[in-house]
């Protein structure tokens, strides 16, 4: 029994192959196939055993086909970019070879930016989107070419985010002047004032209302307190001035 537990303990405290989880989700999306997949995971074991250049015959004698098979796939994951040869010296300052897998690992990132680029298109293409809807909504029609390329103009031209534009299209709705060329002024003044967040945009338009709350005049008579408080003051982008 005790035989049995040295036995286990010395499997259990043997090093660990460390391989990458990415490789797993990746290297089918790599058009690698599972024979080239199993080599790489060998190779990466004679690695850590201190062995970076195993022969196809150290590799034969670990896996379940032939040598010149393995060659085949050595062969095939150098020319999909995967795995290279390199040079290195030694502590006795004598030359050796290796293999690298860190061309897999650099292709493997390039796919995780680029899925990543892809997803961040995607969702700014239905932001965008949203944009044109909003406009419409609010509008309650249709808009038309002209209004259409002039939207696209901030968007692609202007650089403006759509999170931004909605901003201008709140602070023309609440301002009463629901245009185009209104929400065209907010835009160019902000750019002015290098405001580019719809939270520094929201706070500049907060700061003027809360500046002509408190220079309003007093109201003289009943009628004129009724009115003043059914009025709401907005900034009047149309007549911004330096």
């Amino acid at each position: 029994m005790n035989s049995k537990n040295n036995r286990l303990r010395t499997w259990t405290e043997q090093r660990t192959i460390q391989i990458p989880q990415l490789f797993f989700q990746f290297y089918k999306e790599l058009n690698i196939e599972d024979d080239e997949a199993l080599i790489v995971m060998h190779l990466l074991a004679f690695h850590v055993e201190g062995n970076d250049f195993p022969t196809p015959t150290d590799l034969m004698n670990r896996l379940t086909m032939p040598s010149n098979e393995i060659t085949s796939r050595l062969q095939r994951l150098m020319q999909k970019g995967f795995l290279e040869i390199t040079r290195d010296v030694d502590t006795n300052g004598k030359l050796y070879e290796k293999y690298s897998v860190y061309p897999l690992w650099e292709r493997i990132l390039q796919s995780i930016e680029m899925k990543a680029q892809k997803n961040s298109a995607a969702l700014l293409r239905q932001e965008e989107g949203e944009v044109f809807r909003l406009f419409e909504e609010e509008m309650g029609r249709l808009l038309s070419p002209l209004e259409l390329e002039k939207i696209g103009s901030w968007l692609d031209d202007d650089k403006h985010s759509p999170a931004l534009i909605k901003e201008a299209l709140k602070e023309a709705v609440f301002a009463g002047k629901l245009s185009i060329r209104y929400i065209d002024r907010i835009l160019l003044e902000w750019k002015k004032k290098n405001i580019t967040t719809p939270q520094a945009a929201h706070k500049q338009g907060e700061q003027f209302r809360e500046k002509q709350s408190l220079n309003r005049p007093p109201a003289r008579t009943i009628q004129q307190e009724t009115q003043s408080t059914n009025k709401v003051p907005f900034y009047n982008w149309l007549e911004e001035r330096e």
